[in-house]
Protein backbone atom coordinates (compact mmCIF):
# COMPACT_ATOMS: atom_id res chain seq x y z
CA UNK A 1 0.00 0.00 0.00
CA UNK A 2 1.08 3.57 -1.41
CA UNK A 3 1.07 6.04 1.43
CA UNK A 4 -0.96 8.57 0.01
CA UNK A 5 -2.10 10.92 3.05
CA UNK A 6 -1.34 14.64 1.93
CA UNK A 7 -1.42 14.29 -1.71
CA UNK A 8 -4.20 14.54 -4.03
CA UNK A 9 -6.73 12.49 -5.83
CA UNK A 10 -7.31 13.91 -9.63
CA UNK A 11 -10.76 12.47 -10.98
CA UNK A 12 -9.51 11.12 -14.32
CA UNK A 13 -12.24 11.46 -17.47
CA UNK A 14 -13.27 7.86 -16.56
CA UNK A 15 -15.50 9.58 -13.81
CA UNK A 16 -18.17 11.14 -16.37
CA UNK A 17 -20.77 11.77 -13.78
CA UNK A 18 -21.93 12.34 -9.83
CA UNK A 19 -19.73 14.44 -7.24
CA UNK A 20 -16.40 13.33 -7.99
CA UNK A 21 -16.89 14.01 -12.01
CA UNK A 22 -13.68 16.74 -12.43
CA UNK A 23 -13.04 16.84 -8.61
CA UNK A 24 -9.96 17.38 -6.53
CA UNK A 25 -9.56 16.07 -3.32
CA UNK A 26 -7.06 16.58 -0.80
CA UNK A 27 -6.13 13.20 1.25
CA UNK A 28 -6.08 13.37 4.80
CA UNK A 29 -6.11 9.81 5.81
CA UNK A 30 -5.09 6.76 4.12
CA UNK A 31 -3.76 3.01 6.06
CA UNK A 32 -5.38 -0.36 5.47
CA UNK A 33 -8.56 0.94 7.25
CA UNK A 34 -9.12 3.20 4.20
CA UNK A 35 -9.68 6.82 3.38
CA UNK A 36 -10.90 10.35 4.35
CA UNK A 37 -10.48 13.40 1.99
CA UNK A 38 -12.18 16.22 1.19
CA UNK A 39 -12.81 17.80 -2.38
CA UNK A 40 -11.45 21.48 -2.67
CA UNK A 41 -12.46 22.52 -5.60
CA UNK A 42 -16.80 22.44 -4.96
CA UNK A 43 -17.52 25.87 -3.58
CA UNK A 44 -21.13 26.04 -2.29
CA UNK A 45 -23.86 28.52 -2.33
CA UNK A 46 -23.72 29.68 1.33
CA UNK A 47 -20.61 31.40 3.00
CA UNK A 48 -19.41 30.25 6.11
CA UNK A 49 -20.49 33.32 7.91
CA UNK A 50 -24.05 32.70 7.29
CA UNK A 51 -23.47 29.44 8.86
CA UNK A 52 -20.51 29.93 11.56
CA UNK A 53 -20.77 33.66 12.07
CA UNK A 54 -17.66 33.62 13.81
CA UNK A 55 -15.84 32.18 11.14
CA UNK A 56 -16.52 33.96 8.43
CA UNK A 57 -13.23 36.66 9.15
CA UNK A 58 -10.75 33.66 9.10
CA UNK A 59 -11.58 31.20 6.53
CA UNK A 60 -9.72 31.90 2.89
CA UNK A 61 -11.14 33.20 -0.26
CA UNK A 62 -13.14 32.39 -1.87
CA UNK A 63 -15.27 32.59 1.67
CA UNK A 64 -18.13 29.70 0.80
CA UNK A 65 -18.79 26.33 2.16
CA UNK A 66 -17.23 23.98 0.20
CA UNK A 67 -18.92 20.70 -0.71
CA UNK A 68 -16.08 18.27 0.61
CA UNK A 69 -17.79 14.87 -0.49
CA UNK A 70 -20.63 12.58 -0.44
CA UNK A 71 -20.21 11.70 3.02
CA UNK A 72 -21.82 13.19 6.06
CA UNK A 73 -23.04 16.02 4.04
CA UNK A 74 -25.11 17.25 7.13
CA UNK A 75 -21.80 18.14 9.14
CA UNK A 76 -18.70 20.58 8.83
CA UNK A 77 -15.17 19.92 9.20
CA UNK A 78 -12.72 22.70 9.29
CA UNK A 79 -9.30 21.94 7.37
CA UNK A 80 -6.44 23.97 8.69
CA UNK A 81 -2.87 24.77 6.73
CA UNK A 82 -0.27 26.27 9.26
CA UNK A 83 2.17 28.80 9.36
CA UNK A 84 5.42 26.68 9.50
CA UNK A 85 6.86 26.03 13.23
CA UNK A 86 3.22 27.13 14.64
CA UNK A 87 0.59 24.15 16.09
CA UNK A 88 -2.47 26.12 16.78
CA UNK A 89 -4.72 25.05 19.70
CA UNK A 90 -7.45 23.17 18.17
CA UNK A 91 -5.78 21.82 15.14
CA UNK A 92 -4.92 18.04 14.45
CA UNK A 93 -2.50 17.55 12.15
CA UNK A 94 -3.25 14.87 9.07
CA UNK A 95 -0.34 16.01 7.09
CA UNK A 96 2.98 18.29 7.08
CA UNK A 97 1.09 21.65 7.21
CA UNK A 98 -2.08 20.43 6.80
CA UNK A 99 -5.21 19.28 9.90
CA UNK A 100 -8.06 19.42 10.72
CA UNK A 101 -9.44 22.38 12.98
CA UNK A 102 -11.57 22.02 15.82
CA UNK A 103 -15.06 23.68 14.96
CA UNK A 104 -16.48 23.30 18.34
CA UNK A 105 -13.20 25.01 20.14
CA UNK A 106 -12.75 29.06 20.15
CA UNK A 107 -12.21 30.43 16.84
CA UNK A 108 -8.57 30.09 15.78
CA UNK A 109 -6.43 33.07 15.21
CA UNK A 110 -5.97 33.69 11.71
CA UNK A 111 -2.49 35.07 11.88
CA UNK A 112 -0.91 31.30 12.91
CA UNK A 113 -2.96 30.03 9.66
CA UNK A 114 -2.67 30.60 6.03
CA UNK A 115 -5.82 29.17 5.06
CA UNK A 116 -8.59 27.48 6.53
CA UNK A 117 -11.59 26.33 4.65
CA UNK A 118 -15.28 24.79 6.14
CA UNK A 119 -16.33 21.67 4.60
CA UNK A 120 -19.89 19.82 4.43
CA UNK A 121 -19.17 16.42 4.31
CA UNK A 122 -16.24 14.53 3.23
CA UNK A 123 -15.03 11.31 0.83
CA UNK A 124 -14.33 8.18 2.09
CA UNK A 125 -13.39 5.13 0.96
CA UNK A 126 -13.50 1.66 3.05
CA UNK A 127 -10.18 -0.63 3.36
CA UNK A 128 -8.33 -1.32 -0.42
CA UNK A 129 -11.70 0.53 -2.14
CA UNK A 130 -9.33 3.78 -3.07
CA UNK A 131 -6.36 1.65 -4.45
CA UNK A 132 -8.55 -0.17 -6.25
CA UNK A 133 -10.30 2.88 -7.94
CA UNK A 134 -6.70 4.28 -8.75
CA UNK A 135 -5.68 1.03 -9.99
CA UNK A 136 -8.42 1.24 -13.06
CA UNK A 137 -8.03 4.47 -13.66
CA UNK A 138 -10.39 6.33 -11.86
CA UNK A 139 -8.18 8.96 -10.13
CA UNK A 140 -4.26 10.12 -10.74
CA UNK A 141 -2.61 10.83 -7.59
CA UNK A 142 -0.46 13.83 -7.65
CA UNK A 143 1.70 15.51 -4.99
CA UNK A 144 -0.45 18.38 -3.34
CA UNK A 145 0.99 22.27 -2.99
CA UNK A 146 -0.22 23.95 0.49
CA UNK A 147 -2.06 26.16 -2.05
CA UNK A 148 -4.36 23.90 -3.70
CA UNK A 149 -6.40 23.88 0.02
CA UNK A 150 -6.46 27.38 -0.38
CA UNK A 151 -6.97 28.06 -4.24
CA UNK A 152 -9.03 31.85 -4.50
CA UNK A 153 -9.83 29.90 -8.22
CA UNK A 154 -11.09 26.50 -7.23
CA UNK A 155 -13.08 26.09 -10.43
CA UNK A 156 -9.90 25.41 -12.10
CA UNK A 157 -8.04 23.80 -9.82
CA UNK A 158 -8.71 20.30 -11.82
CA UNK A 159 -7.23 21.94 -14.89
CA UNK A 160 -4.51 23.87 -12.53
CA UNK A 161 -3.16 20.57 -11.27
CA UNK A 162 -3.48 18.66 -14.34
CA UNK A 163 -1.58 21.19 -16.63
CA UNK A 164 1.59 21.04 -13.54
CA UNK A 165 1.37 17.17 -14.32
CA UNK A 166 4.64 16.04 -16.37
CA UNK A 167 4.13 13.61 -19.26
CA UNK A 168 0.57 12.26 -20.91
CA UNK A 169 -1.33 13.31 -17.68
CA UNK A 170 -0.62 17.11 -18.73
CA UNK A 171 -2.46 16.67 -21.69
CA UNK A 172 -6.09 16.07 -20.15
CA UNK A 173 -6.37 19.34 -18.62
CA UNK A 174 -7.49 20.34 -22.00
CA UNK A 175 -10.09 17.33 -22.22
CA UNK A 176 -13.82 18.71 -23.13
CA UNK A 177 -16.46 18.39 -20.01
CA UNK A 178 -18.49 16.62 -22.74
CA UNK A 179 -16.39 14.62 -25.49
CA UNK A 180 -19.72 14.05 -27.72
CA UNK A 181 -19.47 17.77 -28.24
CA UNK A 182 -16.25 17.67 -29.25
Amino acid sequence: MTMLRGRLLVATPMIGAGPFWRSVVYLLDHDEEGSLGVIVNRPLNALVADLLPDWGDVVASPVHLFDGGPVGSDAALAVGVVRDGLVPTGWHQMSAHVGLVDLDGPVPDADQFAAIRVFAGYAGWGAGQLDGEIAEGSWFVADATDADLSSSSPATLWHDVLRRQSGDVRLLSTFPPDPDFN
